[in-house]
């Protein structure tokens, strides 16, 4: 078996091993928002991504708010390389590990910059426990269908024999450009977390999970799939 993955996230590759492609799927545009959200106070900030924060920068200063939750410790380092203070960080790197350990006084008001794709179950479960949540709409992904056209060319080729979805809407894309090419070759495929998971099993294959949801856990368990120093 081939050693050759293809890694999918919009991120950098964390290490320069010829082993990995780096093909990213998903390509992310800013959008507009109504700007009058930055005018009031907020109880908590919460940032479920580092594009998250990468996108909300330059509105920082303009915001009011009292404490700052995060997703994720990628997501908390680079807040705290623009000297955010992060003042909740669960272990769990997932909205359902977040809403786990995550609370706040009734009647707290929350802000969630986020991206247009993100799953809704953070703002949904927030407000259902009573806080007032403003979300809004800084990126959206964008398919990158040339890399995606590539990816499917190198398996089909047998140039690489896995692929590594770091998101639900990577792999969402992947398969539908899968399905038009009618083609069906046989590789194996990697998820970082559930929801991702679950997408590539709506589509009719399997996955391994990652043991932690991140890049850098993504690789550590391809490595323990694939016997890989």
């Amino acid at each position: 078996m081939s050693a050759s993955v293809i890694m999918t996230q919009s991120s950098s590759m964390p290490t320069e091993d010829q082993r990995w492609i780096h093909l990213p799927f998903i390509k992310l545009e800013p959008l507009a928002f109504d700007d009058s959200v930055l005018n009031r106070s907020y109880t908590w900030l919460v940032f479920s991504s580092k594009n998250a924060v990468r996108y909300f920068l330059p509105y920082l200063s303009l915001l009011r708010y009292e404490k700052v939750a995060v997703i994720g410790e990628k997501t908390q380092r680079f807040c705290e390389q623009h000297g955010i203070e992060v003042d909740f960080c669960p272990e769990d790197f997932s909205q359902e590990g977040f809403l786990d350990k995550f609370t706040f006084k009734e009647g707290a008001s929350i802000f969630i910059p986020s991206s247009k794709a993100a799953r809704p179950i953070l703002e949904e479960v927030l407000k259902e426990r009573g806080a007032d949540v403003v979300k809004i709409d800084l990126y959206e992904p964008v398919e990158h269908q040339q890399n995606i056209l590539y990816a499917i060319k190198l398996l089909k080729e047998q140039s690489a024999d896995g692929i590594a979805f770091a998101s639900s809407s990577s792999a969402e894309n992947f398969f539908k450009a899968l399905k038009r090419c009618q083609v069906q070759p046989d590789f194996e495929c990697y998820a970082i977390g559930q929801p991702t998971y679950e997408t590539v099993r709506k589509n009719g294959y399997d996955a391994v999970i990652a043991q932690k949801q991140t890049i850098d856990g993504l690789i550590y368990t391809i490595k323990e799939s694939r016997n890989l120093k």
